[in-house]
């Protein structure tokens, strides 16, 4: 999945010692664009850390999974980012009307008098 996000904030990044060894994971604080914007916590595990993508402020595209999990009779979801880009770059350009700009105009009567049903 992917959405694009402004970066609000930056949480401290998290290290510890698992069954795998060393692991290190930083929270980020994105808002989400649209009419009634969303405050999403993501994760970012291990090398995706990229400190010189990560600046407030910084519109972010964002490719995530979500996982759940249970512990103790209660779910936990995480967001976790796989691979996070400032947005629009290495983005392959669409044609305006394809990206929402205006349709083609057709002649009234030259669409849908000769459908077969």
């Amino acid at each position: 999945m992917q959405f694009t996000a402004k970066l609000i904030q930056l949480l401290p990044i998290q290290t510890g010692n698992g069954k795998n060894g060393q692991w290190k994971k930083q929270d980020i604080i994105v808002e989400t664009e649209g009419t009634y914007p969303k405050k999403v916590c993501v994760s970012i595990w291990g090398d995706k850390i990229n400190e010189s993508v990560l600046q407030p402020g910084r519109n972010l595209q964002i490719d995530f999974d979500v996982e759940s999990r249970e512990f103790n009779g209660r779910w936990y979801t995480d967001i976790k980012a796989w691979r996070i880009e400032p947005a629009g770059e290495g983005q392959p350009q669409r044609p305006a009307a394809a990206a929402g700009g205006d349709a083609p105009d057709f002649p009234p009567g030259d669409m849908g008098e000769d459908l077969p049903f």
